[in-house]
């Protein structure tokens, strides 16, 4: 595996991670004058959002949610190139994605309390690897479409990703990858797994959206 300068590691992550805490969840509600975290699960994921009843509101966070994943990694990738380190570009690539990633789980800007990251893992996928990507996009797609359930549909696509990419022959930097941000996935899965263990997690369309009302100030 190819090595780089702990300068240039320090470079990816930090920039990584900056570019993944941008939380488009909260910035999309709030441009409508709520606040996703008093909505549902408090989640500040697209399928929150989707609680609001604002499907523009949600397609702006899972886009956005995405974007910045696949932003994080195609920067590293370009700068593999403009350095002249393209054999390296693999490894660059998982220090900036896997960062994007954690920046998402844990945004500085929300006192570390972030999303479970499934459209930024996503958007890494995409852009590290695109057939890998398409193949947990189509995962998703596939399960929610036959059992009708978005967390077990994410688990089920988060969990075969580093199985595709091992048997797509990806670099090994993208292989470890996959496999940490799924194992990562499902930790913060964990209410949703034990709901779909008791027979109690959500369906898809199952429940309308809440009433929601515009974020107010708090008394000092």
């Amino acid at each position: 595996m190819s090595t780089i300068q702990p300068w240039l590691a320090a470079v990816l992550v930090i920039g990584g991670y900056l570019l993944g805490s941008i939380p488009f969840g909260v910035i999309a509600t709030r441009m409508a004058g709520l606040d996703i975290r008093t909505v549902g699960s408090g989640n500040i994921g697209a399928t929150n959002v989707l609680r609001t009843g604002r499907k523009d509101l949600a397609a702006i966070t899972l886009i956005g949610d995405g974007g910045k994943g696949a932003g994080a990694v195609g920067l590293a990738a370009l700068l593999a190139h403009q350095m002249g380190l393209v054999a390296s570009q693999p490894l660059m690539c998982a220090l900036a994605g896997g960062a994007a990633f954690l920046g998402h789980l844990f945004p500085v800007w929300l006192k570390f309390k972030g999303g479970k990251g499934v459209a930024t893992f996503l958007g890494v996928l995409l852009a590290a690897s695109f057939v890998v990507g398409l193949l947990a996009c189509a995962t998703w797609v596939a399960v929610a479409k036959i059992l009708k359930i978005s967390s077990l549909s994410a688990l089920v696509a988060t969990a075969l990703a580093p199985v595709y990419a091992y048997f797509l022959g990806c670099p090994a930097p993208t292989v470890i990858l996959a496999a940490v941000l799924a194992v990562l996935v499902l930790i913060r899965h964990h209410e949703n797994i034990r709901r779909l263990l008791a027979g109690t997690e959500p369906r898809i369309g199952a429940n309308k959206p809440p009433k929601v009302v515009p974020r107010t100030k708090t008394a000092k």
